[in-house]
C-alpha cells in the first residue's frame, strides 16, 4: 500500500531521512517499521513565514517497496532510408533527433557552431577579449544558448507535451536526479556540457549524424515541396523532411525565408537591462534572514507589474550566477545570465525587460516584418557604442538611473568584460527606460529592500525571444507554403525554454513520421 503525504521540513532536518519517516510515521499513526520507503516526489520551498521551510510532496510506501521515478527511455538503431534535415543542435533539434530514432527516422543535424567543447575557446575570446565569433559563441553552437545559460527546466507548458519525459532523458544523459523532483529544476552550466555531448552520443550511436561548422545557407524547394537544403554555400543535402531548430538569433533563418518570398509574422517580444544585485540581499528579503540557512538555495524571484499600459517583467532570473556576453556579431553588446549547479556567485542577477509594441518600432516601419528586429538591433548597436565598441557593459546604480543621474562609481560586478558608467536613463528610448524606472520603485513595494544604491542595471537585455514568427499550420505543423518544413523551439516562435522547445522538437518530430508515413 502507498499514500501521498506533503511534509513541512525545517531546513536544519531536510537532509535527515530517519526523522521524516519518524515524522510520517506519526501524521499517518503507523508503526515505522510498516514504513519501508518515503519517496520525495516534489520539494519547493515556502519561505512565507518567519523561517523558511522545506515542502515535501512525497509517496509513503507501506510493507511494499518503492518504485524508481526515473524512467529509462529505449532507443535502438535506426535502419529505415527515410531521412529528416534538422537544422540546429539546441534542445529543440536534439531532441527533435532523438524523437524521430524512436520513430524510426534517420536524424541529419546541421549546426552552424561547433561541438560543446570546442565552443569553449570562443567563449573566452568574448569574455576576454571582445572578440565575437558570429557562429561559435553563448547563442550558437552545440547545445544551444541554453547549455552556458544554468539550464533552468522550469516550464509553464504541462500542457504541450511531456515535461517528466524530458526531465527523465536529461537525467538519462547525465544530469543530477534531483532535477525530477526540485519545483523550479536547474542542471547547471557547469554540468550542461556533458549532458549535451552524452545526448550526441546517443543520436550518433543510433544512426543519426550531426555536422558542425555547416550553416544552412538556402533551402531546396520544388514545386512548394522542401528537398533539402544547401550548406555552407557550397553543398547539397536532400531529406525527406526539414526542421528548422535555429532558436531566436539566427536571424539569418528569417532573411532567407523573405528572400524566398515564404510567409513570416511579427510576434511580440520584449527589452530591457540586467540587473544584479548582491545574493545576500535577495536572500535577506525572501528568506528573512540575516545569512541564509546552509541547506537553503540561494533565492530567486519573479515580479512583475503594469506601467503605463506596458508589462514590465524579471526573466531569466540567475540566483547565485553572473553576467555574460551573447552577442552574436561583433558590433552588438547583447547581455545574458548563467550559473553553476552549485549557484555559489556572491551575486544575483535577472533580465529587467518591457513589453514591445509596433509604436516602438515605428521609425523602422521601412523595413516591414523586419521593423521589429531591426529596433532590437538598434538596441544592441546603442548598448555596443556606450561600452566604447567593446563588450564592456554600460552600467548604472538603480538609484541613479530612477533619478536620472550618472553613478559616479559602480558597485562590484560578475560581469567578466567590466563595466562603464552610463548614463541610460538617456541611452536606452524613453519609452522602454521610464517604464523600467517605475516599475523599479514598484518592485521596492513587493520586495522591501530591492530599490537600493548596491544594485545595478547593465544594458542590453534584448534576446527575451524573437521578434519574428516562422507561421505552421496548427494540425500538420508544417509552414503553410512548404509540405515538409516544420518550423519549431524559440526561433520559430513555439517555445520559450529548454523544456518547451524539446517538448516542441518532439511534437515536430511526430509531424514529421506521420508526414513521412503518407508521403
Amino acid at each position: 500500500m502507498k499514500k501521498e503525504i506533503e511534509l513541512t521540513i525545517h531546513p536544519d532536518l531536510v537532509e535527515d531521512y530517519n526523522y521524516r519517516k519518524e515524522l510520517v510515521a506519526k501524521k499517518l499513526n503507523l508503526n515505522p517499521n510498516e514504513i519501508t520507503a518515503v519517496q520525495v516526489i516534489r520539494r519547493s520551498i515556502d519561505a512565507r513565514g518567519k523561517i523558511p521551510h522545506f515542502k515535501l510532496r512525497s509517496i509513503v510506501y507501506i510493507n511494499e517497496q518503492p518504485q524508481e521515478i526515473f524512467q529509462e527511455i529505449k532507443f535502438s538503431p535506426v535502419n529505415s532510408s527515410k531521412r529528416v534535415i534538422i537544422i540546429g543542435s539546441g534542445p529543440a533539434g536534439m531532441f527533435a533527433a532523438m524523437r524521430v530514432i524512436e520513430l524510426g527516422i534517420k536524424p541529419i543535424i546541421f549546426e552552424r557552431g561547433k561541438d560543446v567543447q570546442s565552443r569553449r575557446k570562443d567563449l573566452r575570446a568574448i569574455q576576454q577579449f571582445s572578440e565575437v565569433n558570429p557562429d561559435s559563441n553563448y547563442c550558437f553552437g552545440e547545445g544551444g544558448a541554453g547549455t552556458y545559460s544554468d539550464g533552468k527546466l522550469y516550464t509553464r507548458s504541462t500542457k504541450r507535451g511531456d515535461v517528466n519525459r524530458i526531465l527523465n532523458i536529461f537525467v538519462q544523459h547525465g544530469a543530477q536526479h534531483e532535477i525530477l523532483i526540485d519545483a523550479h529544476p536547474h542542471i547547471g552550466s557547469n554540468r550542461l556540457p556533458k549532458v549535451v555531448q552524452s545526448i550526441r552520443e546517443t543520436i550518433i550511436n543510433n544512426g543519426g549524424e550531426i555536422n558542425f561548422n555547416s550553416r544552412v545557407t538556402d533551402f531546396i524547394i520544388e514545386k512548394n515541396i522542401v528537398k533539402g537544403v544547401v550548406v555552407n554555400n557550397d553543398i547539397e543535402f536532400l531529406g525527406d523532411a526539414v526542421i528548422i531548430a535555429t532558436g531566436h538569433s539566427a536571424r539569418d533563418i528569417y532573411y532567407m525565408f523573405h528572400q524566398k518570398n515564404l510567409t513570416l509574422e511579427a510576434k511580440p517580444f520584449a527589452m530591457g537591462v540586467r540587473i544584479e544585485h548582491p545574493q545576500q540581499i535577495i536572500d535577506a528579503i525572501q528568506y528573512k534572514m540575516k545569512t541564509r540557512h546552509k541547506n537553503l538555495p540561494a533565492s530567486s524571484y519573479n515580479l512583475t507589474c503594469q506601467v503605463s499600459e506596458r508589462g514590465v517583467y524579471s526573466f531569466c532570473m540567475c540566483p547565485g550566477g553572473i553576467i555574460i556576453p551573447a552577442s552574436t556579431d561583433k558590433d552588438e553588446l547583447v547581455l545574458n545570465g548563467m550559473s553553476v549547479s552549485r549557484r555559489d556567485s556572491p551575486f544575483a542577477n535577472s533580465g529587467l525587460v518591457v513589453s514591445i509594441t509596433e509604436n516602438d518600432w515605428k521609425d523602422f516601419r521601412d523595413h516591414g516584418i523586419f521593423a521589429g528586429l531591426e529596433y532590437q538591433k538598434y538596441i544592441e548597436s546603442l548598448a555596443f557604442e556606450a561600452g566604447g565598441k567593446t563588450q564592456r557593459a554600460p552600467a548604472q546604480r538603480i538609484t541613479d538611473f530612477v533619478e536620472s543621474k550618472v553613478s559616479a562609481n559602480l558597485p562590484k560586478t560578475s560581469y567578466i568584460p567590466g563595466i562603464i558608467s552610463s548614463p541610460l536613463h538617456e541611452i536606452i528610448p524613453k519609452n522602454i527606460s521610464m517604464r523600467l524606472q517605475k516599475s523599479l520603485l514598484q518592485f521596492d513595494k513587493k520586495m522591501k529592500g530591492y530599490y537600493t544604491q548596491e544594485a545595478q542595471i547593465l544594458a542590453a537585455e534584448t534576446r527575451t525571444s524573437s521578434p519574428i514568427r516562422i507561421p505552421r499550420d496548427k494540425d500538420s505543423l508544417m509552414h503553410p507554403q512548404v509540405n515538409g518544413l516544420f518550423p519549431s523551439g524559440e526561433g520559430a516562435g513555439y517555445a520559450g525554454g529548454i523544456v518547451s522547445a524539446a517538448i516542441d522538437g518532439e511534437r515536430c518530430a511526430e509531424a514529421v513520421s506521420k508526414f513521412i508515413r503518407y508521403n
